[in-house]
């Protein structure tokens, strides 16, 4: 048995397979190029850098976000061990203190006895067991390795990035505090707008003057992910049924709902700093300044991070991978997260977490293991691996899932009977697997 693995890259995917096979007995070489060298959206040198959001989705059962973190919760995942260390006040969400939960997934892997952390750069694929889990932006010279390797030609779709506001720089006598249909406490801030104020918003955004993106495609952008401005291009109601819709929270001056909202997520512990949720622009920092200063109570903010769009790169996964994403020609060597197909923090994480458990199983000369189609750890591997005409990546979704085999009319009740099913699945293959 080969007792050491190599594991490119320490975003979220890579951190968790690390983790996976080193709790397991084996010795992980941990490669990861930061700081030597920065992809165009990493700042950090710290493994798990949360780059978009520092929202990991819902957590809870009747959402398949939060039912993928229960699943992933009972695989002692890592990187769910450093978001609740990590979790701020969020409603229904699970959002963390990026420093703090980079810094937690950081130190439990230099610490551990069987990681040795390898901070370079890798250019080409290595021989023996691995796990290539380099992230959308994998550096020119590591792709064009992988191409030659497996004869593809690179898929790509364009994903951006939501600004970061001070909190000492929002005027609070036009904000609320409060979370929508009252889950959590007041744990997002809210900037309400009547319908005068959401034209003269909407008038600016539409015609505001966007940053050059090479290669910008729309047809390639990824609906989870996409700017405001294309959103909102699309009609001048779709923001106020979208990022901006008010049902659910109530002005406290009016005492009605507003015409739309903005609502702003704390992005660290100490809540100095806010992210504009669903603002994911391409906008020019000038232009971001202008527009969102429109938004009552940002007429002042002070802009600690604008936003950004940049391209993403990942795999034509069903041609080239098996389940537990390891790949067809060579199944010691694994992709993880957002190149595999998978879209999303939380869903990155857990294909390094099944792509670790697989291939442990099989350095032990053992079966690897199949989470099935009830579980959604199973069902994201078998979305990036049954052929299909137009792949595109995917997140965690109840439709991903087999259908409930009887009729639940209320969907909340279905999608929470799905999910029980899911997680008794997964518990019986746990113990019966040996996982």
């Amino acid at each position: 048995m080969n007792n050491t693995v190599r594991v490119i890259g320490a975003g979220l995917a890579g951190s968790e397979a690390c983790w996976q096979l080193a709790k397991r007995g084996f010795h992980v070489e941990l490669y990861e190029m930061k700081p030597g060298c920065f992809s165009p959206a990493h700042q950090k040198s710290g493994f798990a850098e949360l780059v978009c959001s520092n929202s990991l989705k819902a957590d809870y059962l009747s959402n398949a976000s939060g039912l993928l973190k229960a699943e992933m919760r009972l695989m002692d995942s890592l990187v769910l061990k450093a978001a609740d260390a990590a979790r701020l006040p969020a409603g229904g969400a699970l959002a963390v203190d990026r420093d703090l939960f980079s810094d937690y997934v950081t130190n439990t892997l230099e610490t551990h006895g069987n990681v040795r952390v390898i901070r370079e750069r890798v250019d080409a694929l290595p021989d023996g067991p691995a796990i290539v889990a380099t992230g959308p932006l994998t550096h020119e010279a590591l792709l064009d390795d992988i191409q030659k390797r497996c004869g593809f030609s690179g898929l790509h779709f364009f994903d951006a990035e939501a600004p970061i506001v001070s909190k000492d720089s929002l005027d609070f006598s036009k904000i609320f505090a409060a979370s929508r249909y009252g889950k959590g406490d007041d744990d997002y801030l809210n900037c309400p707008m009547n319908e005068e104020e959401y034209n003269a918003f909407y008038d600016a955004l539409v015609t505001a003057e966007t940053a050059e993106v090479h290669d910008f495609d729309k047809s390639m952008v990824f609906e989870g992910c996409i700017a405001v401005e294309i959103l909102a291009a699309r009609g001048r109601q779709t923001l106020a049924y979208g990022p901006m819709k008010p049902v659910g929270l109530t002005d406290p001056r009016t005492g009605k709902m507003p015409y739309a909202v903005v609502q702003l997520r704390r992005d660290n512990m100490s809540g100095t700093l806010y992210n504009l949720v669903g603002f994911q622009t391409r906008l020019k920092f000038s232009e971001q300044k202008r527009v969102f200063s429109l938004i009552p109570g940002l007429e002042k903010a002070e802009f600690m991070r604008y936003g950004v769009m940049h391209k993403n790169t990942y795999l034509n996964s069903p041609d080239l991978l098996d389940l537990n994403f390891r790949l067809k020609s060579d199944p010691l060597l694994r992709f993880a997260g957002q190149m595999s197909g998978v879209e999303g923090y939380m869903e990155s994480a857990a294909s390094g977490l099944v792509a670790a458990i697989g291939l442990t199983r099989r350095l032990k000369g053992r079966e690897e293991p199949d989470f099935g189609e009830c579980t959604m750890l199973g069902a994201l591997s078998r979305y990036v691996t049954v052929p299909q005409k137009d792949f595109q990546p995917m997140n965690a979704n109840f439709g991903l899932l087999p259908p409930a085999g009887k009729k639940i009319r209320n969907k909340k009740e279905r999608y929470e009977f799905l999910a029980e099913r899911s997680l008794t699945a997964l518990k019986n293959i746990i113990e019966t697997q040996n996982l």
